[in-house]
């Protein structure tokens, strides 16, 4: 017979942890604004006298939009994982941006497009460490757009994994995104599925292959951010 563990099913603790497991922990990058409109539904409802349920569906929706679900990533190290969720809109070769540190030479360009739906957290694509952070500041065009990836407000990482092959990371920000937020810095060791970033509202994450990597996706498929596997890194000497 199991172990007992002395919980009633029944139990306020027993009840409390599954709605935990449940429900997603929030990003802390969203907490201000999280905060800012339960603040300023509050202060409607003192001032109105109305909008409780409102100001409650607003606050619960933006906390939604926040959420940072736990991701089981492949064990896999020749793997590239997709960075993001959402629908894959491009796959592709182009020239890797100046701010990535790879090579001015066409690769495959994975690129995915994040909806108001999606979550929003950005995560490594592979084992290794930081080589290069750079921040671009630009224009708020639909994300979904190709020339986003040139003209957008963006911030690029550049990844070595652990056989020498770099890949490299965009964050766009989209027609309402207006904030990038990453956590890394040139040096940072990484594991591929970890959290790294988000982009505050629609936008999109490029994925800039190496030039032996085979894509295993194609566009219109969905995107599941640190478990989705982008394509195959060739073991180097295979």
């Amino acid at each position: 017979m199991p172990e007992s563990t002395g919980t009633s099913p029944t139990s306020p603790s027993h009840i409390a942890r599954l709605v935990r497991d449940a429900v997603p922990p929030m990003h802390p990058g969203g907490r201000p604004i999280v905060a800012g409109v339960g603040v300023a539904a509050a202060g409607l409802r003192l001032l109105s006298g109305r909008g409780t349920g409102a100001g409650l569906l607003a606050t619960a929706a933006v906390a939604a939009f926040f959420r940072s679900p736990h991701r089981t990533p492949p064990t896999r190290a020749d793997v590239v994982v997709a960075p993001a969720d959402g629908t894959v809109a491009t796959v592709g070769e182009a020239v890797p941006p100046d701010e990535l540190d790879m090579e001015r030479r066409p690769v495959v360009r994975v690129g995915v497009f994040l909806s108001l739906l999606d979550v929003h957290v950005q995560w490594t694509p592979v084992h290794g460490r930081v080589r290069h952070v750079e921040y671009r500041p630009g224009a708020f065009l639909s994300a979904d757009l190709d020339k986003a990836s040139e003209d957008n407000e963006r911030n690029a990482v550049t990844f070595e994994a652990a056989d020498g092959s770099r890949v490299g990371v965009v964050q766009i920000a989209g027609l309402l995104a207006r904030r990038i937020v990453c956590d890394l810095a040139p040096g940072d060791e990484v594991a591929a599925g970890e959290r790294f970033g988000l982009i505050r509202f629609g936008s999109r994450v490029d994925t800039y292959l190496p030039p032996d990597a085979r894509a295993l996706v194609t566009p219109g498929q969905r995107s599941v951010g640190a478990e989705t596997v982008l394509a195959e890194i060739p073991r180097r000497g295979a």
